[in-house]
């Protein structure tokens, strides 16, 4: 093995949350190393960004830090430190700036991540940030030293901070993969299960409804699940559901699902028309037509819609065609869907779980691991999409990489 000695600061993970901790401590006149497994930096970064990147959201900054839930209040000191103004005038810095959307999402005006992170690469460049591609990290040697597998062998590397930002267990093919789990819990971190999160769900849909409807789109739905009602879109897959509408409320499905082995959805297709006046349109003869094409015309659904109706029916050993007026406007705006799986971590967009919080202080460096910082999403949080995750990961990397620099008196 070789030794290199001389590294003031090692950030393992070329993502947001290790990028920009290494531009907090370049900043701070550190010399920084980022290593990082893939061959490319930032690969779910860029992943994030094909159908353009939403950075952050416009909304109040309370309504904002609720979204993160039970660890609200510990990210709160973080992202008012970083915020999505902040975050904003860092983009725009970098030469690009951004626009807020119809839904209150913040998007580059390029809409895409590749301009914004080759700007992000070159500044730290210039600040004399070195980056090491495929480097595995495999924990540390019996001298506290850092071993990572490189293409022409194992290496060790001393150094005085490290900044840990190797993401969840997500999208493992672009190096987000968990790996770091065993070799932080071998030295008595707590780590809470990682699971998926903003992730799809299993149905068990007839094959008939499944080969037709993989694939099609609800628009302008509403999703109700315990308290809780959300308005979006959702997809139907081959063995289940996925889209925004559902990662809104991944969390409560997902949790239900564990403990209980089901949850039962609730779909409203027709959210802006009360049951009353669905009924009042299906009161009206319906004359030769197919009750589909009637429940398409009259109520307004789309075909994917008019079969969830039958799902829903045959589910529960109904016939769809027995139903009254009111009886099917109530159908309509409360269509039954019981869940019955969580769809693989892999599929998922991010990943709930990670260091529990605990085991880091007000700087993010680890209890357990004095000079050992962690950031970004193998931290135990979890947020909606909407640019709360993206935020997130920034924020905490800002925290870390400050944190670092002040432990090394900088």
């Amino acid at each position: 093995m070789a030794d290199i000695l001389d590294i003031d600061a090692a950030v393992i993970g070329a993502g947001p949350a290790g990028l920009m901790a290494a531009e907090q401590l370049a900043s701070a006149g550190v010399r920084v190393v980022v290593f990082d497994g893939m061959a490319a930096p930032a690969r779910k970064f860029l992943l994030a960004g094909r159908g353009g990147l939403n950075l952050t959201h416009s909304e109040p900054l309370p309504e904002f830090l609720a979204r993160y839930g039970a660890a609200q209040a510990r990210l709160a000191p973080a992202i008012e430190a970083f915020p999505p103004d902040a975050l904003r005038r860092w983009a725009d810095e970098l030469g690009q700036p951004t626009f807020v959307g119809s839904s209150g999402r913040v998007f580059p005006i390029a809409m895409k991540a590749s301009p914004l992170l080759r700007a992000w690469l070159r500044r730290l460049d210039a600040q004399g940030v070195q980056l090491r591609l495929r480097h595995r990290w495999r924990g540390w040697d019996e001298q506290g030293r850092l071993c990572f597998d490189t293409a022409t062998g194992a290496i060790r590397i001393a150094a005085r901070v490290t900044v840990l930002a190797l993401g969840g267990a997500s999208w493992p093919r672009l190096g987000s993969d968990g790996g770091w789990v065993p070799l932080l819990a071998a030295k008595g971190v707590a780590i809470v299960p990682l699971r998926p999160a903003n992730c799809g769900f299993i149905a068990k849909w007839s094959a008939l409804f499944a080969d037709k409807y993989q694939g099609a789109p609800l628009k302008n739905i509403a999703l109700s699940f315990g308290d809780r009602t959300v308005r979006g879109e959702a997809v139907i897959t081959r063995d289940g559901i996925e889209g925004g509408a559902i990662y809104a409320l991944s969390a409560p499905l997902r949790d239900a699902i564990l403990a209980t082995g089901e949850a039962r959805l609730l779909i409203a297709l027709r959210p802006d028309l009360a049951v009353d006046d669905l009924a009042a349109r299906l009161a009206k003869p319906k004359g030769k037509q197919s009750l589909s094409t009637y429940l398409r015309k009259a109520a307004g659904l789309t075909p994917v819609g008019v079969g969830l109706l039958y799902e829903a029916a045959l589910a529960e050993g109904r016939a769809l065609a027995t139903l009254s007026p009111g009886g099917l406007a109530a159908l309509i705006n409360a269509v039954p869907l019981r869940l019955t799986g969580v769809a693989p971590i892999a599929r998922a967009i991010s990943s709930a779980g990670g260091i529990a919080l605990d085991e880091i202080d007000d700087a993010y460096m680890l209890h357990r691991l004095p000079g050992v910082f962690a950031a970004g999403e193998m931290l135990d949080w979890e947020a909606p999409t909407g640019g709360y995750l993206l935020t997130a990961c920034f924020a905490t990397g800002v925290a870390a990489g400050r944190g670092a620099a002040k432990y090394l008196g900088r």
